[in-house]
């Protein structure tokens, strides 16, 4: 079972979900662009107990407040998302657990997105002359448009995040995602910029890559090389704290087959809690 949670800000409230006991080792988790924290509730209750797993629902997400009018989404925001989160529940140290976006969240250097924030701004202003009032659904025709919009996501891992990603109206469902937040620039690392940015985490990194996922650098020819190169970076110059797994399924794989992962990342968590206590 899983506790609610909500931590206030300055524009509204962040939002949040727990499983375990306040006592157990602390592991925050990031979900992906424009899902929310119910991405995990397929993946957690596989995990080790005795850890205290709280998923939250980043800025315009799920059901945490929108952003106040007229400021962008960026990267860099969500960052303060994450440091606000841990303030709040006195984190000092932690473990991240990241979904796509989350996991970019969860690794960011700052200097690496600065560039983009004309163009956002660009996009926002464009998106607020446009005023668009959110479009009412039927539940039917929610998750069909949730899942036209997500090749990999199965009807029943729409339909848990549209729990939580859409509020019943007297017209029908309205998605809760603000529509800013698709005002954010996407930008793709080569290797050695992914290799340089790891080389500045101290702590034990866990890279999951999943065979069919959506995440394809533009300016390789594949992802089995980008995967090939990264993996080769890692192993020569990375390999004292960073593992990297290759899984079958594809970019939801934590949601559609979470037993695919979930041995890898408990494995990993048991591991680190052991030599914590070393």
């Amino acid at each position: 079972m899983f506790s609610e949670l909500k931590f206030l800000v300055p524009w509204g409230h962040v939002a949040a979900k727990a499983w375990g006991h306040l006592e157990g080792d602390p592991v925050l988790c990031l979900h992906g662009w424009l899902d929310n924290a119910n991405t995990f509730d397929k993946l957690i209750p596989l995990l080790p107990r005795g850890y205290y797993y709280v998923a939250m629902d980043f800025s315009g997400h799920g059901l945490s407040s929108h952003r106040p009018a007229g400021c962008p989404y960026h990267f860099l925001d969500y960052v303060t998302d994450v440091r606000r989160v841990a303030a709040a529940l006195q984190w000092k140290r932690f473990t991240l657990m990241g979904h796509s976006m989350g996991g970019a969240v969860a690794g960011m250097d700052t200097e690496a997105w600065l560039k983009s924030k004309r163009r956002v701004i660009d996009r926002l202003l464009s998106l607020e002359a446009k005023q668009q009032t959110p479009k009412a659904r039927s539940p039917k025709a929610a998750l069909q448009r949730l899942l036209e919009a997500n090749s990999h996501l199965t009807a029943e891992g729409g339909a848990i995040l549209l729990q939580r990603g859409a509020t019943e109206t007297p017209a029908g469902l309205v998605y809760n995602r603000d529509m800013r937040a698709r005002t954010q620039c996407h930008e793709f690392l080569t290797v050695e910029q992914c290799v340089k940015l790891l080389q500045k985490i101290q702590d034990r990194i866990l890279i999951i890559v999943s065979q069919d996922g959506l995440l394809v650098p533009h300016n390789l020819p594949s992802r089995n090389h980008f995967v090939k190169a990264l993996q080769e970076a890692f192993e020569s110059t990375l390999k004292e704290h960073i593992q990297l797994a290759e899984v079958p399924g594809s970019h939801f794989v934590h949601l559609n087959e979470p037993e695919v992962v979930s041995g890898i990342i408990s494995n990993f968590l048991t591991a680190q809690n052991t030599r914590a206590r070393l």
